[in-house]
């Protein structure tokens, strides 16, 4: 299975994202107006626009982009992974974009995520072009057909055309025996590590254990054996 994708022509990442401010009360009212709006799609009766804006982080016209690990195969057979991160989203998906450009240019590649097609690609693309960063030749998939572009999705692999559900990383690492990426927090922490506790690097660093380990599901469902401690690299 997927042994006509090398691993060394595809770039793995994780994208985490937060809401664009630090609370409900912060967000300019033309902006908490049209939230109010979404959030109305969402609650429940009791729950408040202001209760749920935790959530804003995980849509584009409402997040915004705090970090993106992304990982390669080297020649050696090591797993090296680099990490694009800080307060300044447009500086990360400027750097983010140089890497596609640099790394797509001349040979033909894949981008690989956990749930990558329903989320980190087309939240990157958004972002992008909310920042006025020109897309890259990846990511810029409008008029393409399905089989042109580039993109890989180890949810979507492990459903084999079973579109009823959603089974997470967490649980498909545990299934396989990987290290779970989830033993210090979760996506849904995410917003309060970074706007409430202000650690931007222990985000960082679950960022990379998520690339980590979409690398080390796509490794077993080759069926080869996972990665070993002293093969990963950060740089």
């Amino acid at each position: 299975m997927l042994e006509q994708f090398p691993l060394s022509a595809i770039l793995f990442l994780d994208v985490e994202t937060v809401p664009e401010y630090p609370d409900y009360e912060s967000v300019p009212p033309a902006f908490r107006e049209l939230w109010d709006r979404k959030a109305a799609q969402l609650r429940r009766e009791e729950e408040s626009p202001a209760a749920l804006y935790h959530r804003a982080g995980i849509y584009a016209e409402f997040g915004k982009i705090i970090c993106i690990s992304c990982g390669m195969f080297t020649a050696k057979g090591n797993f090296r992974i680099k990490s694009f991160y800080g307060h300044d989203e447009k500086e990360i998906l400027l750097q983010f974009a140089a890497l596609c450009n640099k790394s797509f240019n001349r040979k033909e590649r894949w981008l690989c995520a956990h749930n990558g097609k329903e989320f980190d690609f087309p939240f990157l693309s958004r972002r992008m072009l909310i920042n006025g960063i020109k897309l890259p030749k990846v990511l810029n998939t409008p008029g393409k057909k399905p089989w042109e572009v580039n993109h890989l999705d180890t949810q979507e692999l492990w459903k084999f055309g079973d579109h009823k559900s959603y089974t997470s990383l967490n649980l498909l690492a545990n299934i396989f025996g990987i290290p779970t990426p989830k033993d210090d927090i979760d996506g849904s922490k995410v917003w309060e590590v970074y706007w409430v506790e202000k650690n931007l690097e222990r985000i960082v660093t679950y960022c990379r254990k998520d690339t980590l380990t979409v690398a080390q599901l796509l490794l077993k469902f080759r069926g080869q054996e996972i990665l070993r401690p002293d093969q990963i690299e950060i740089v």
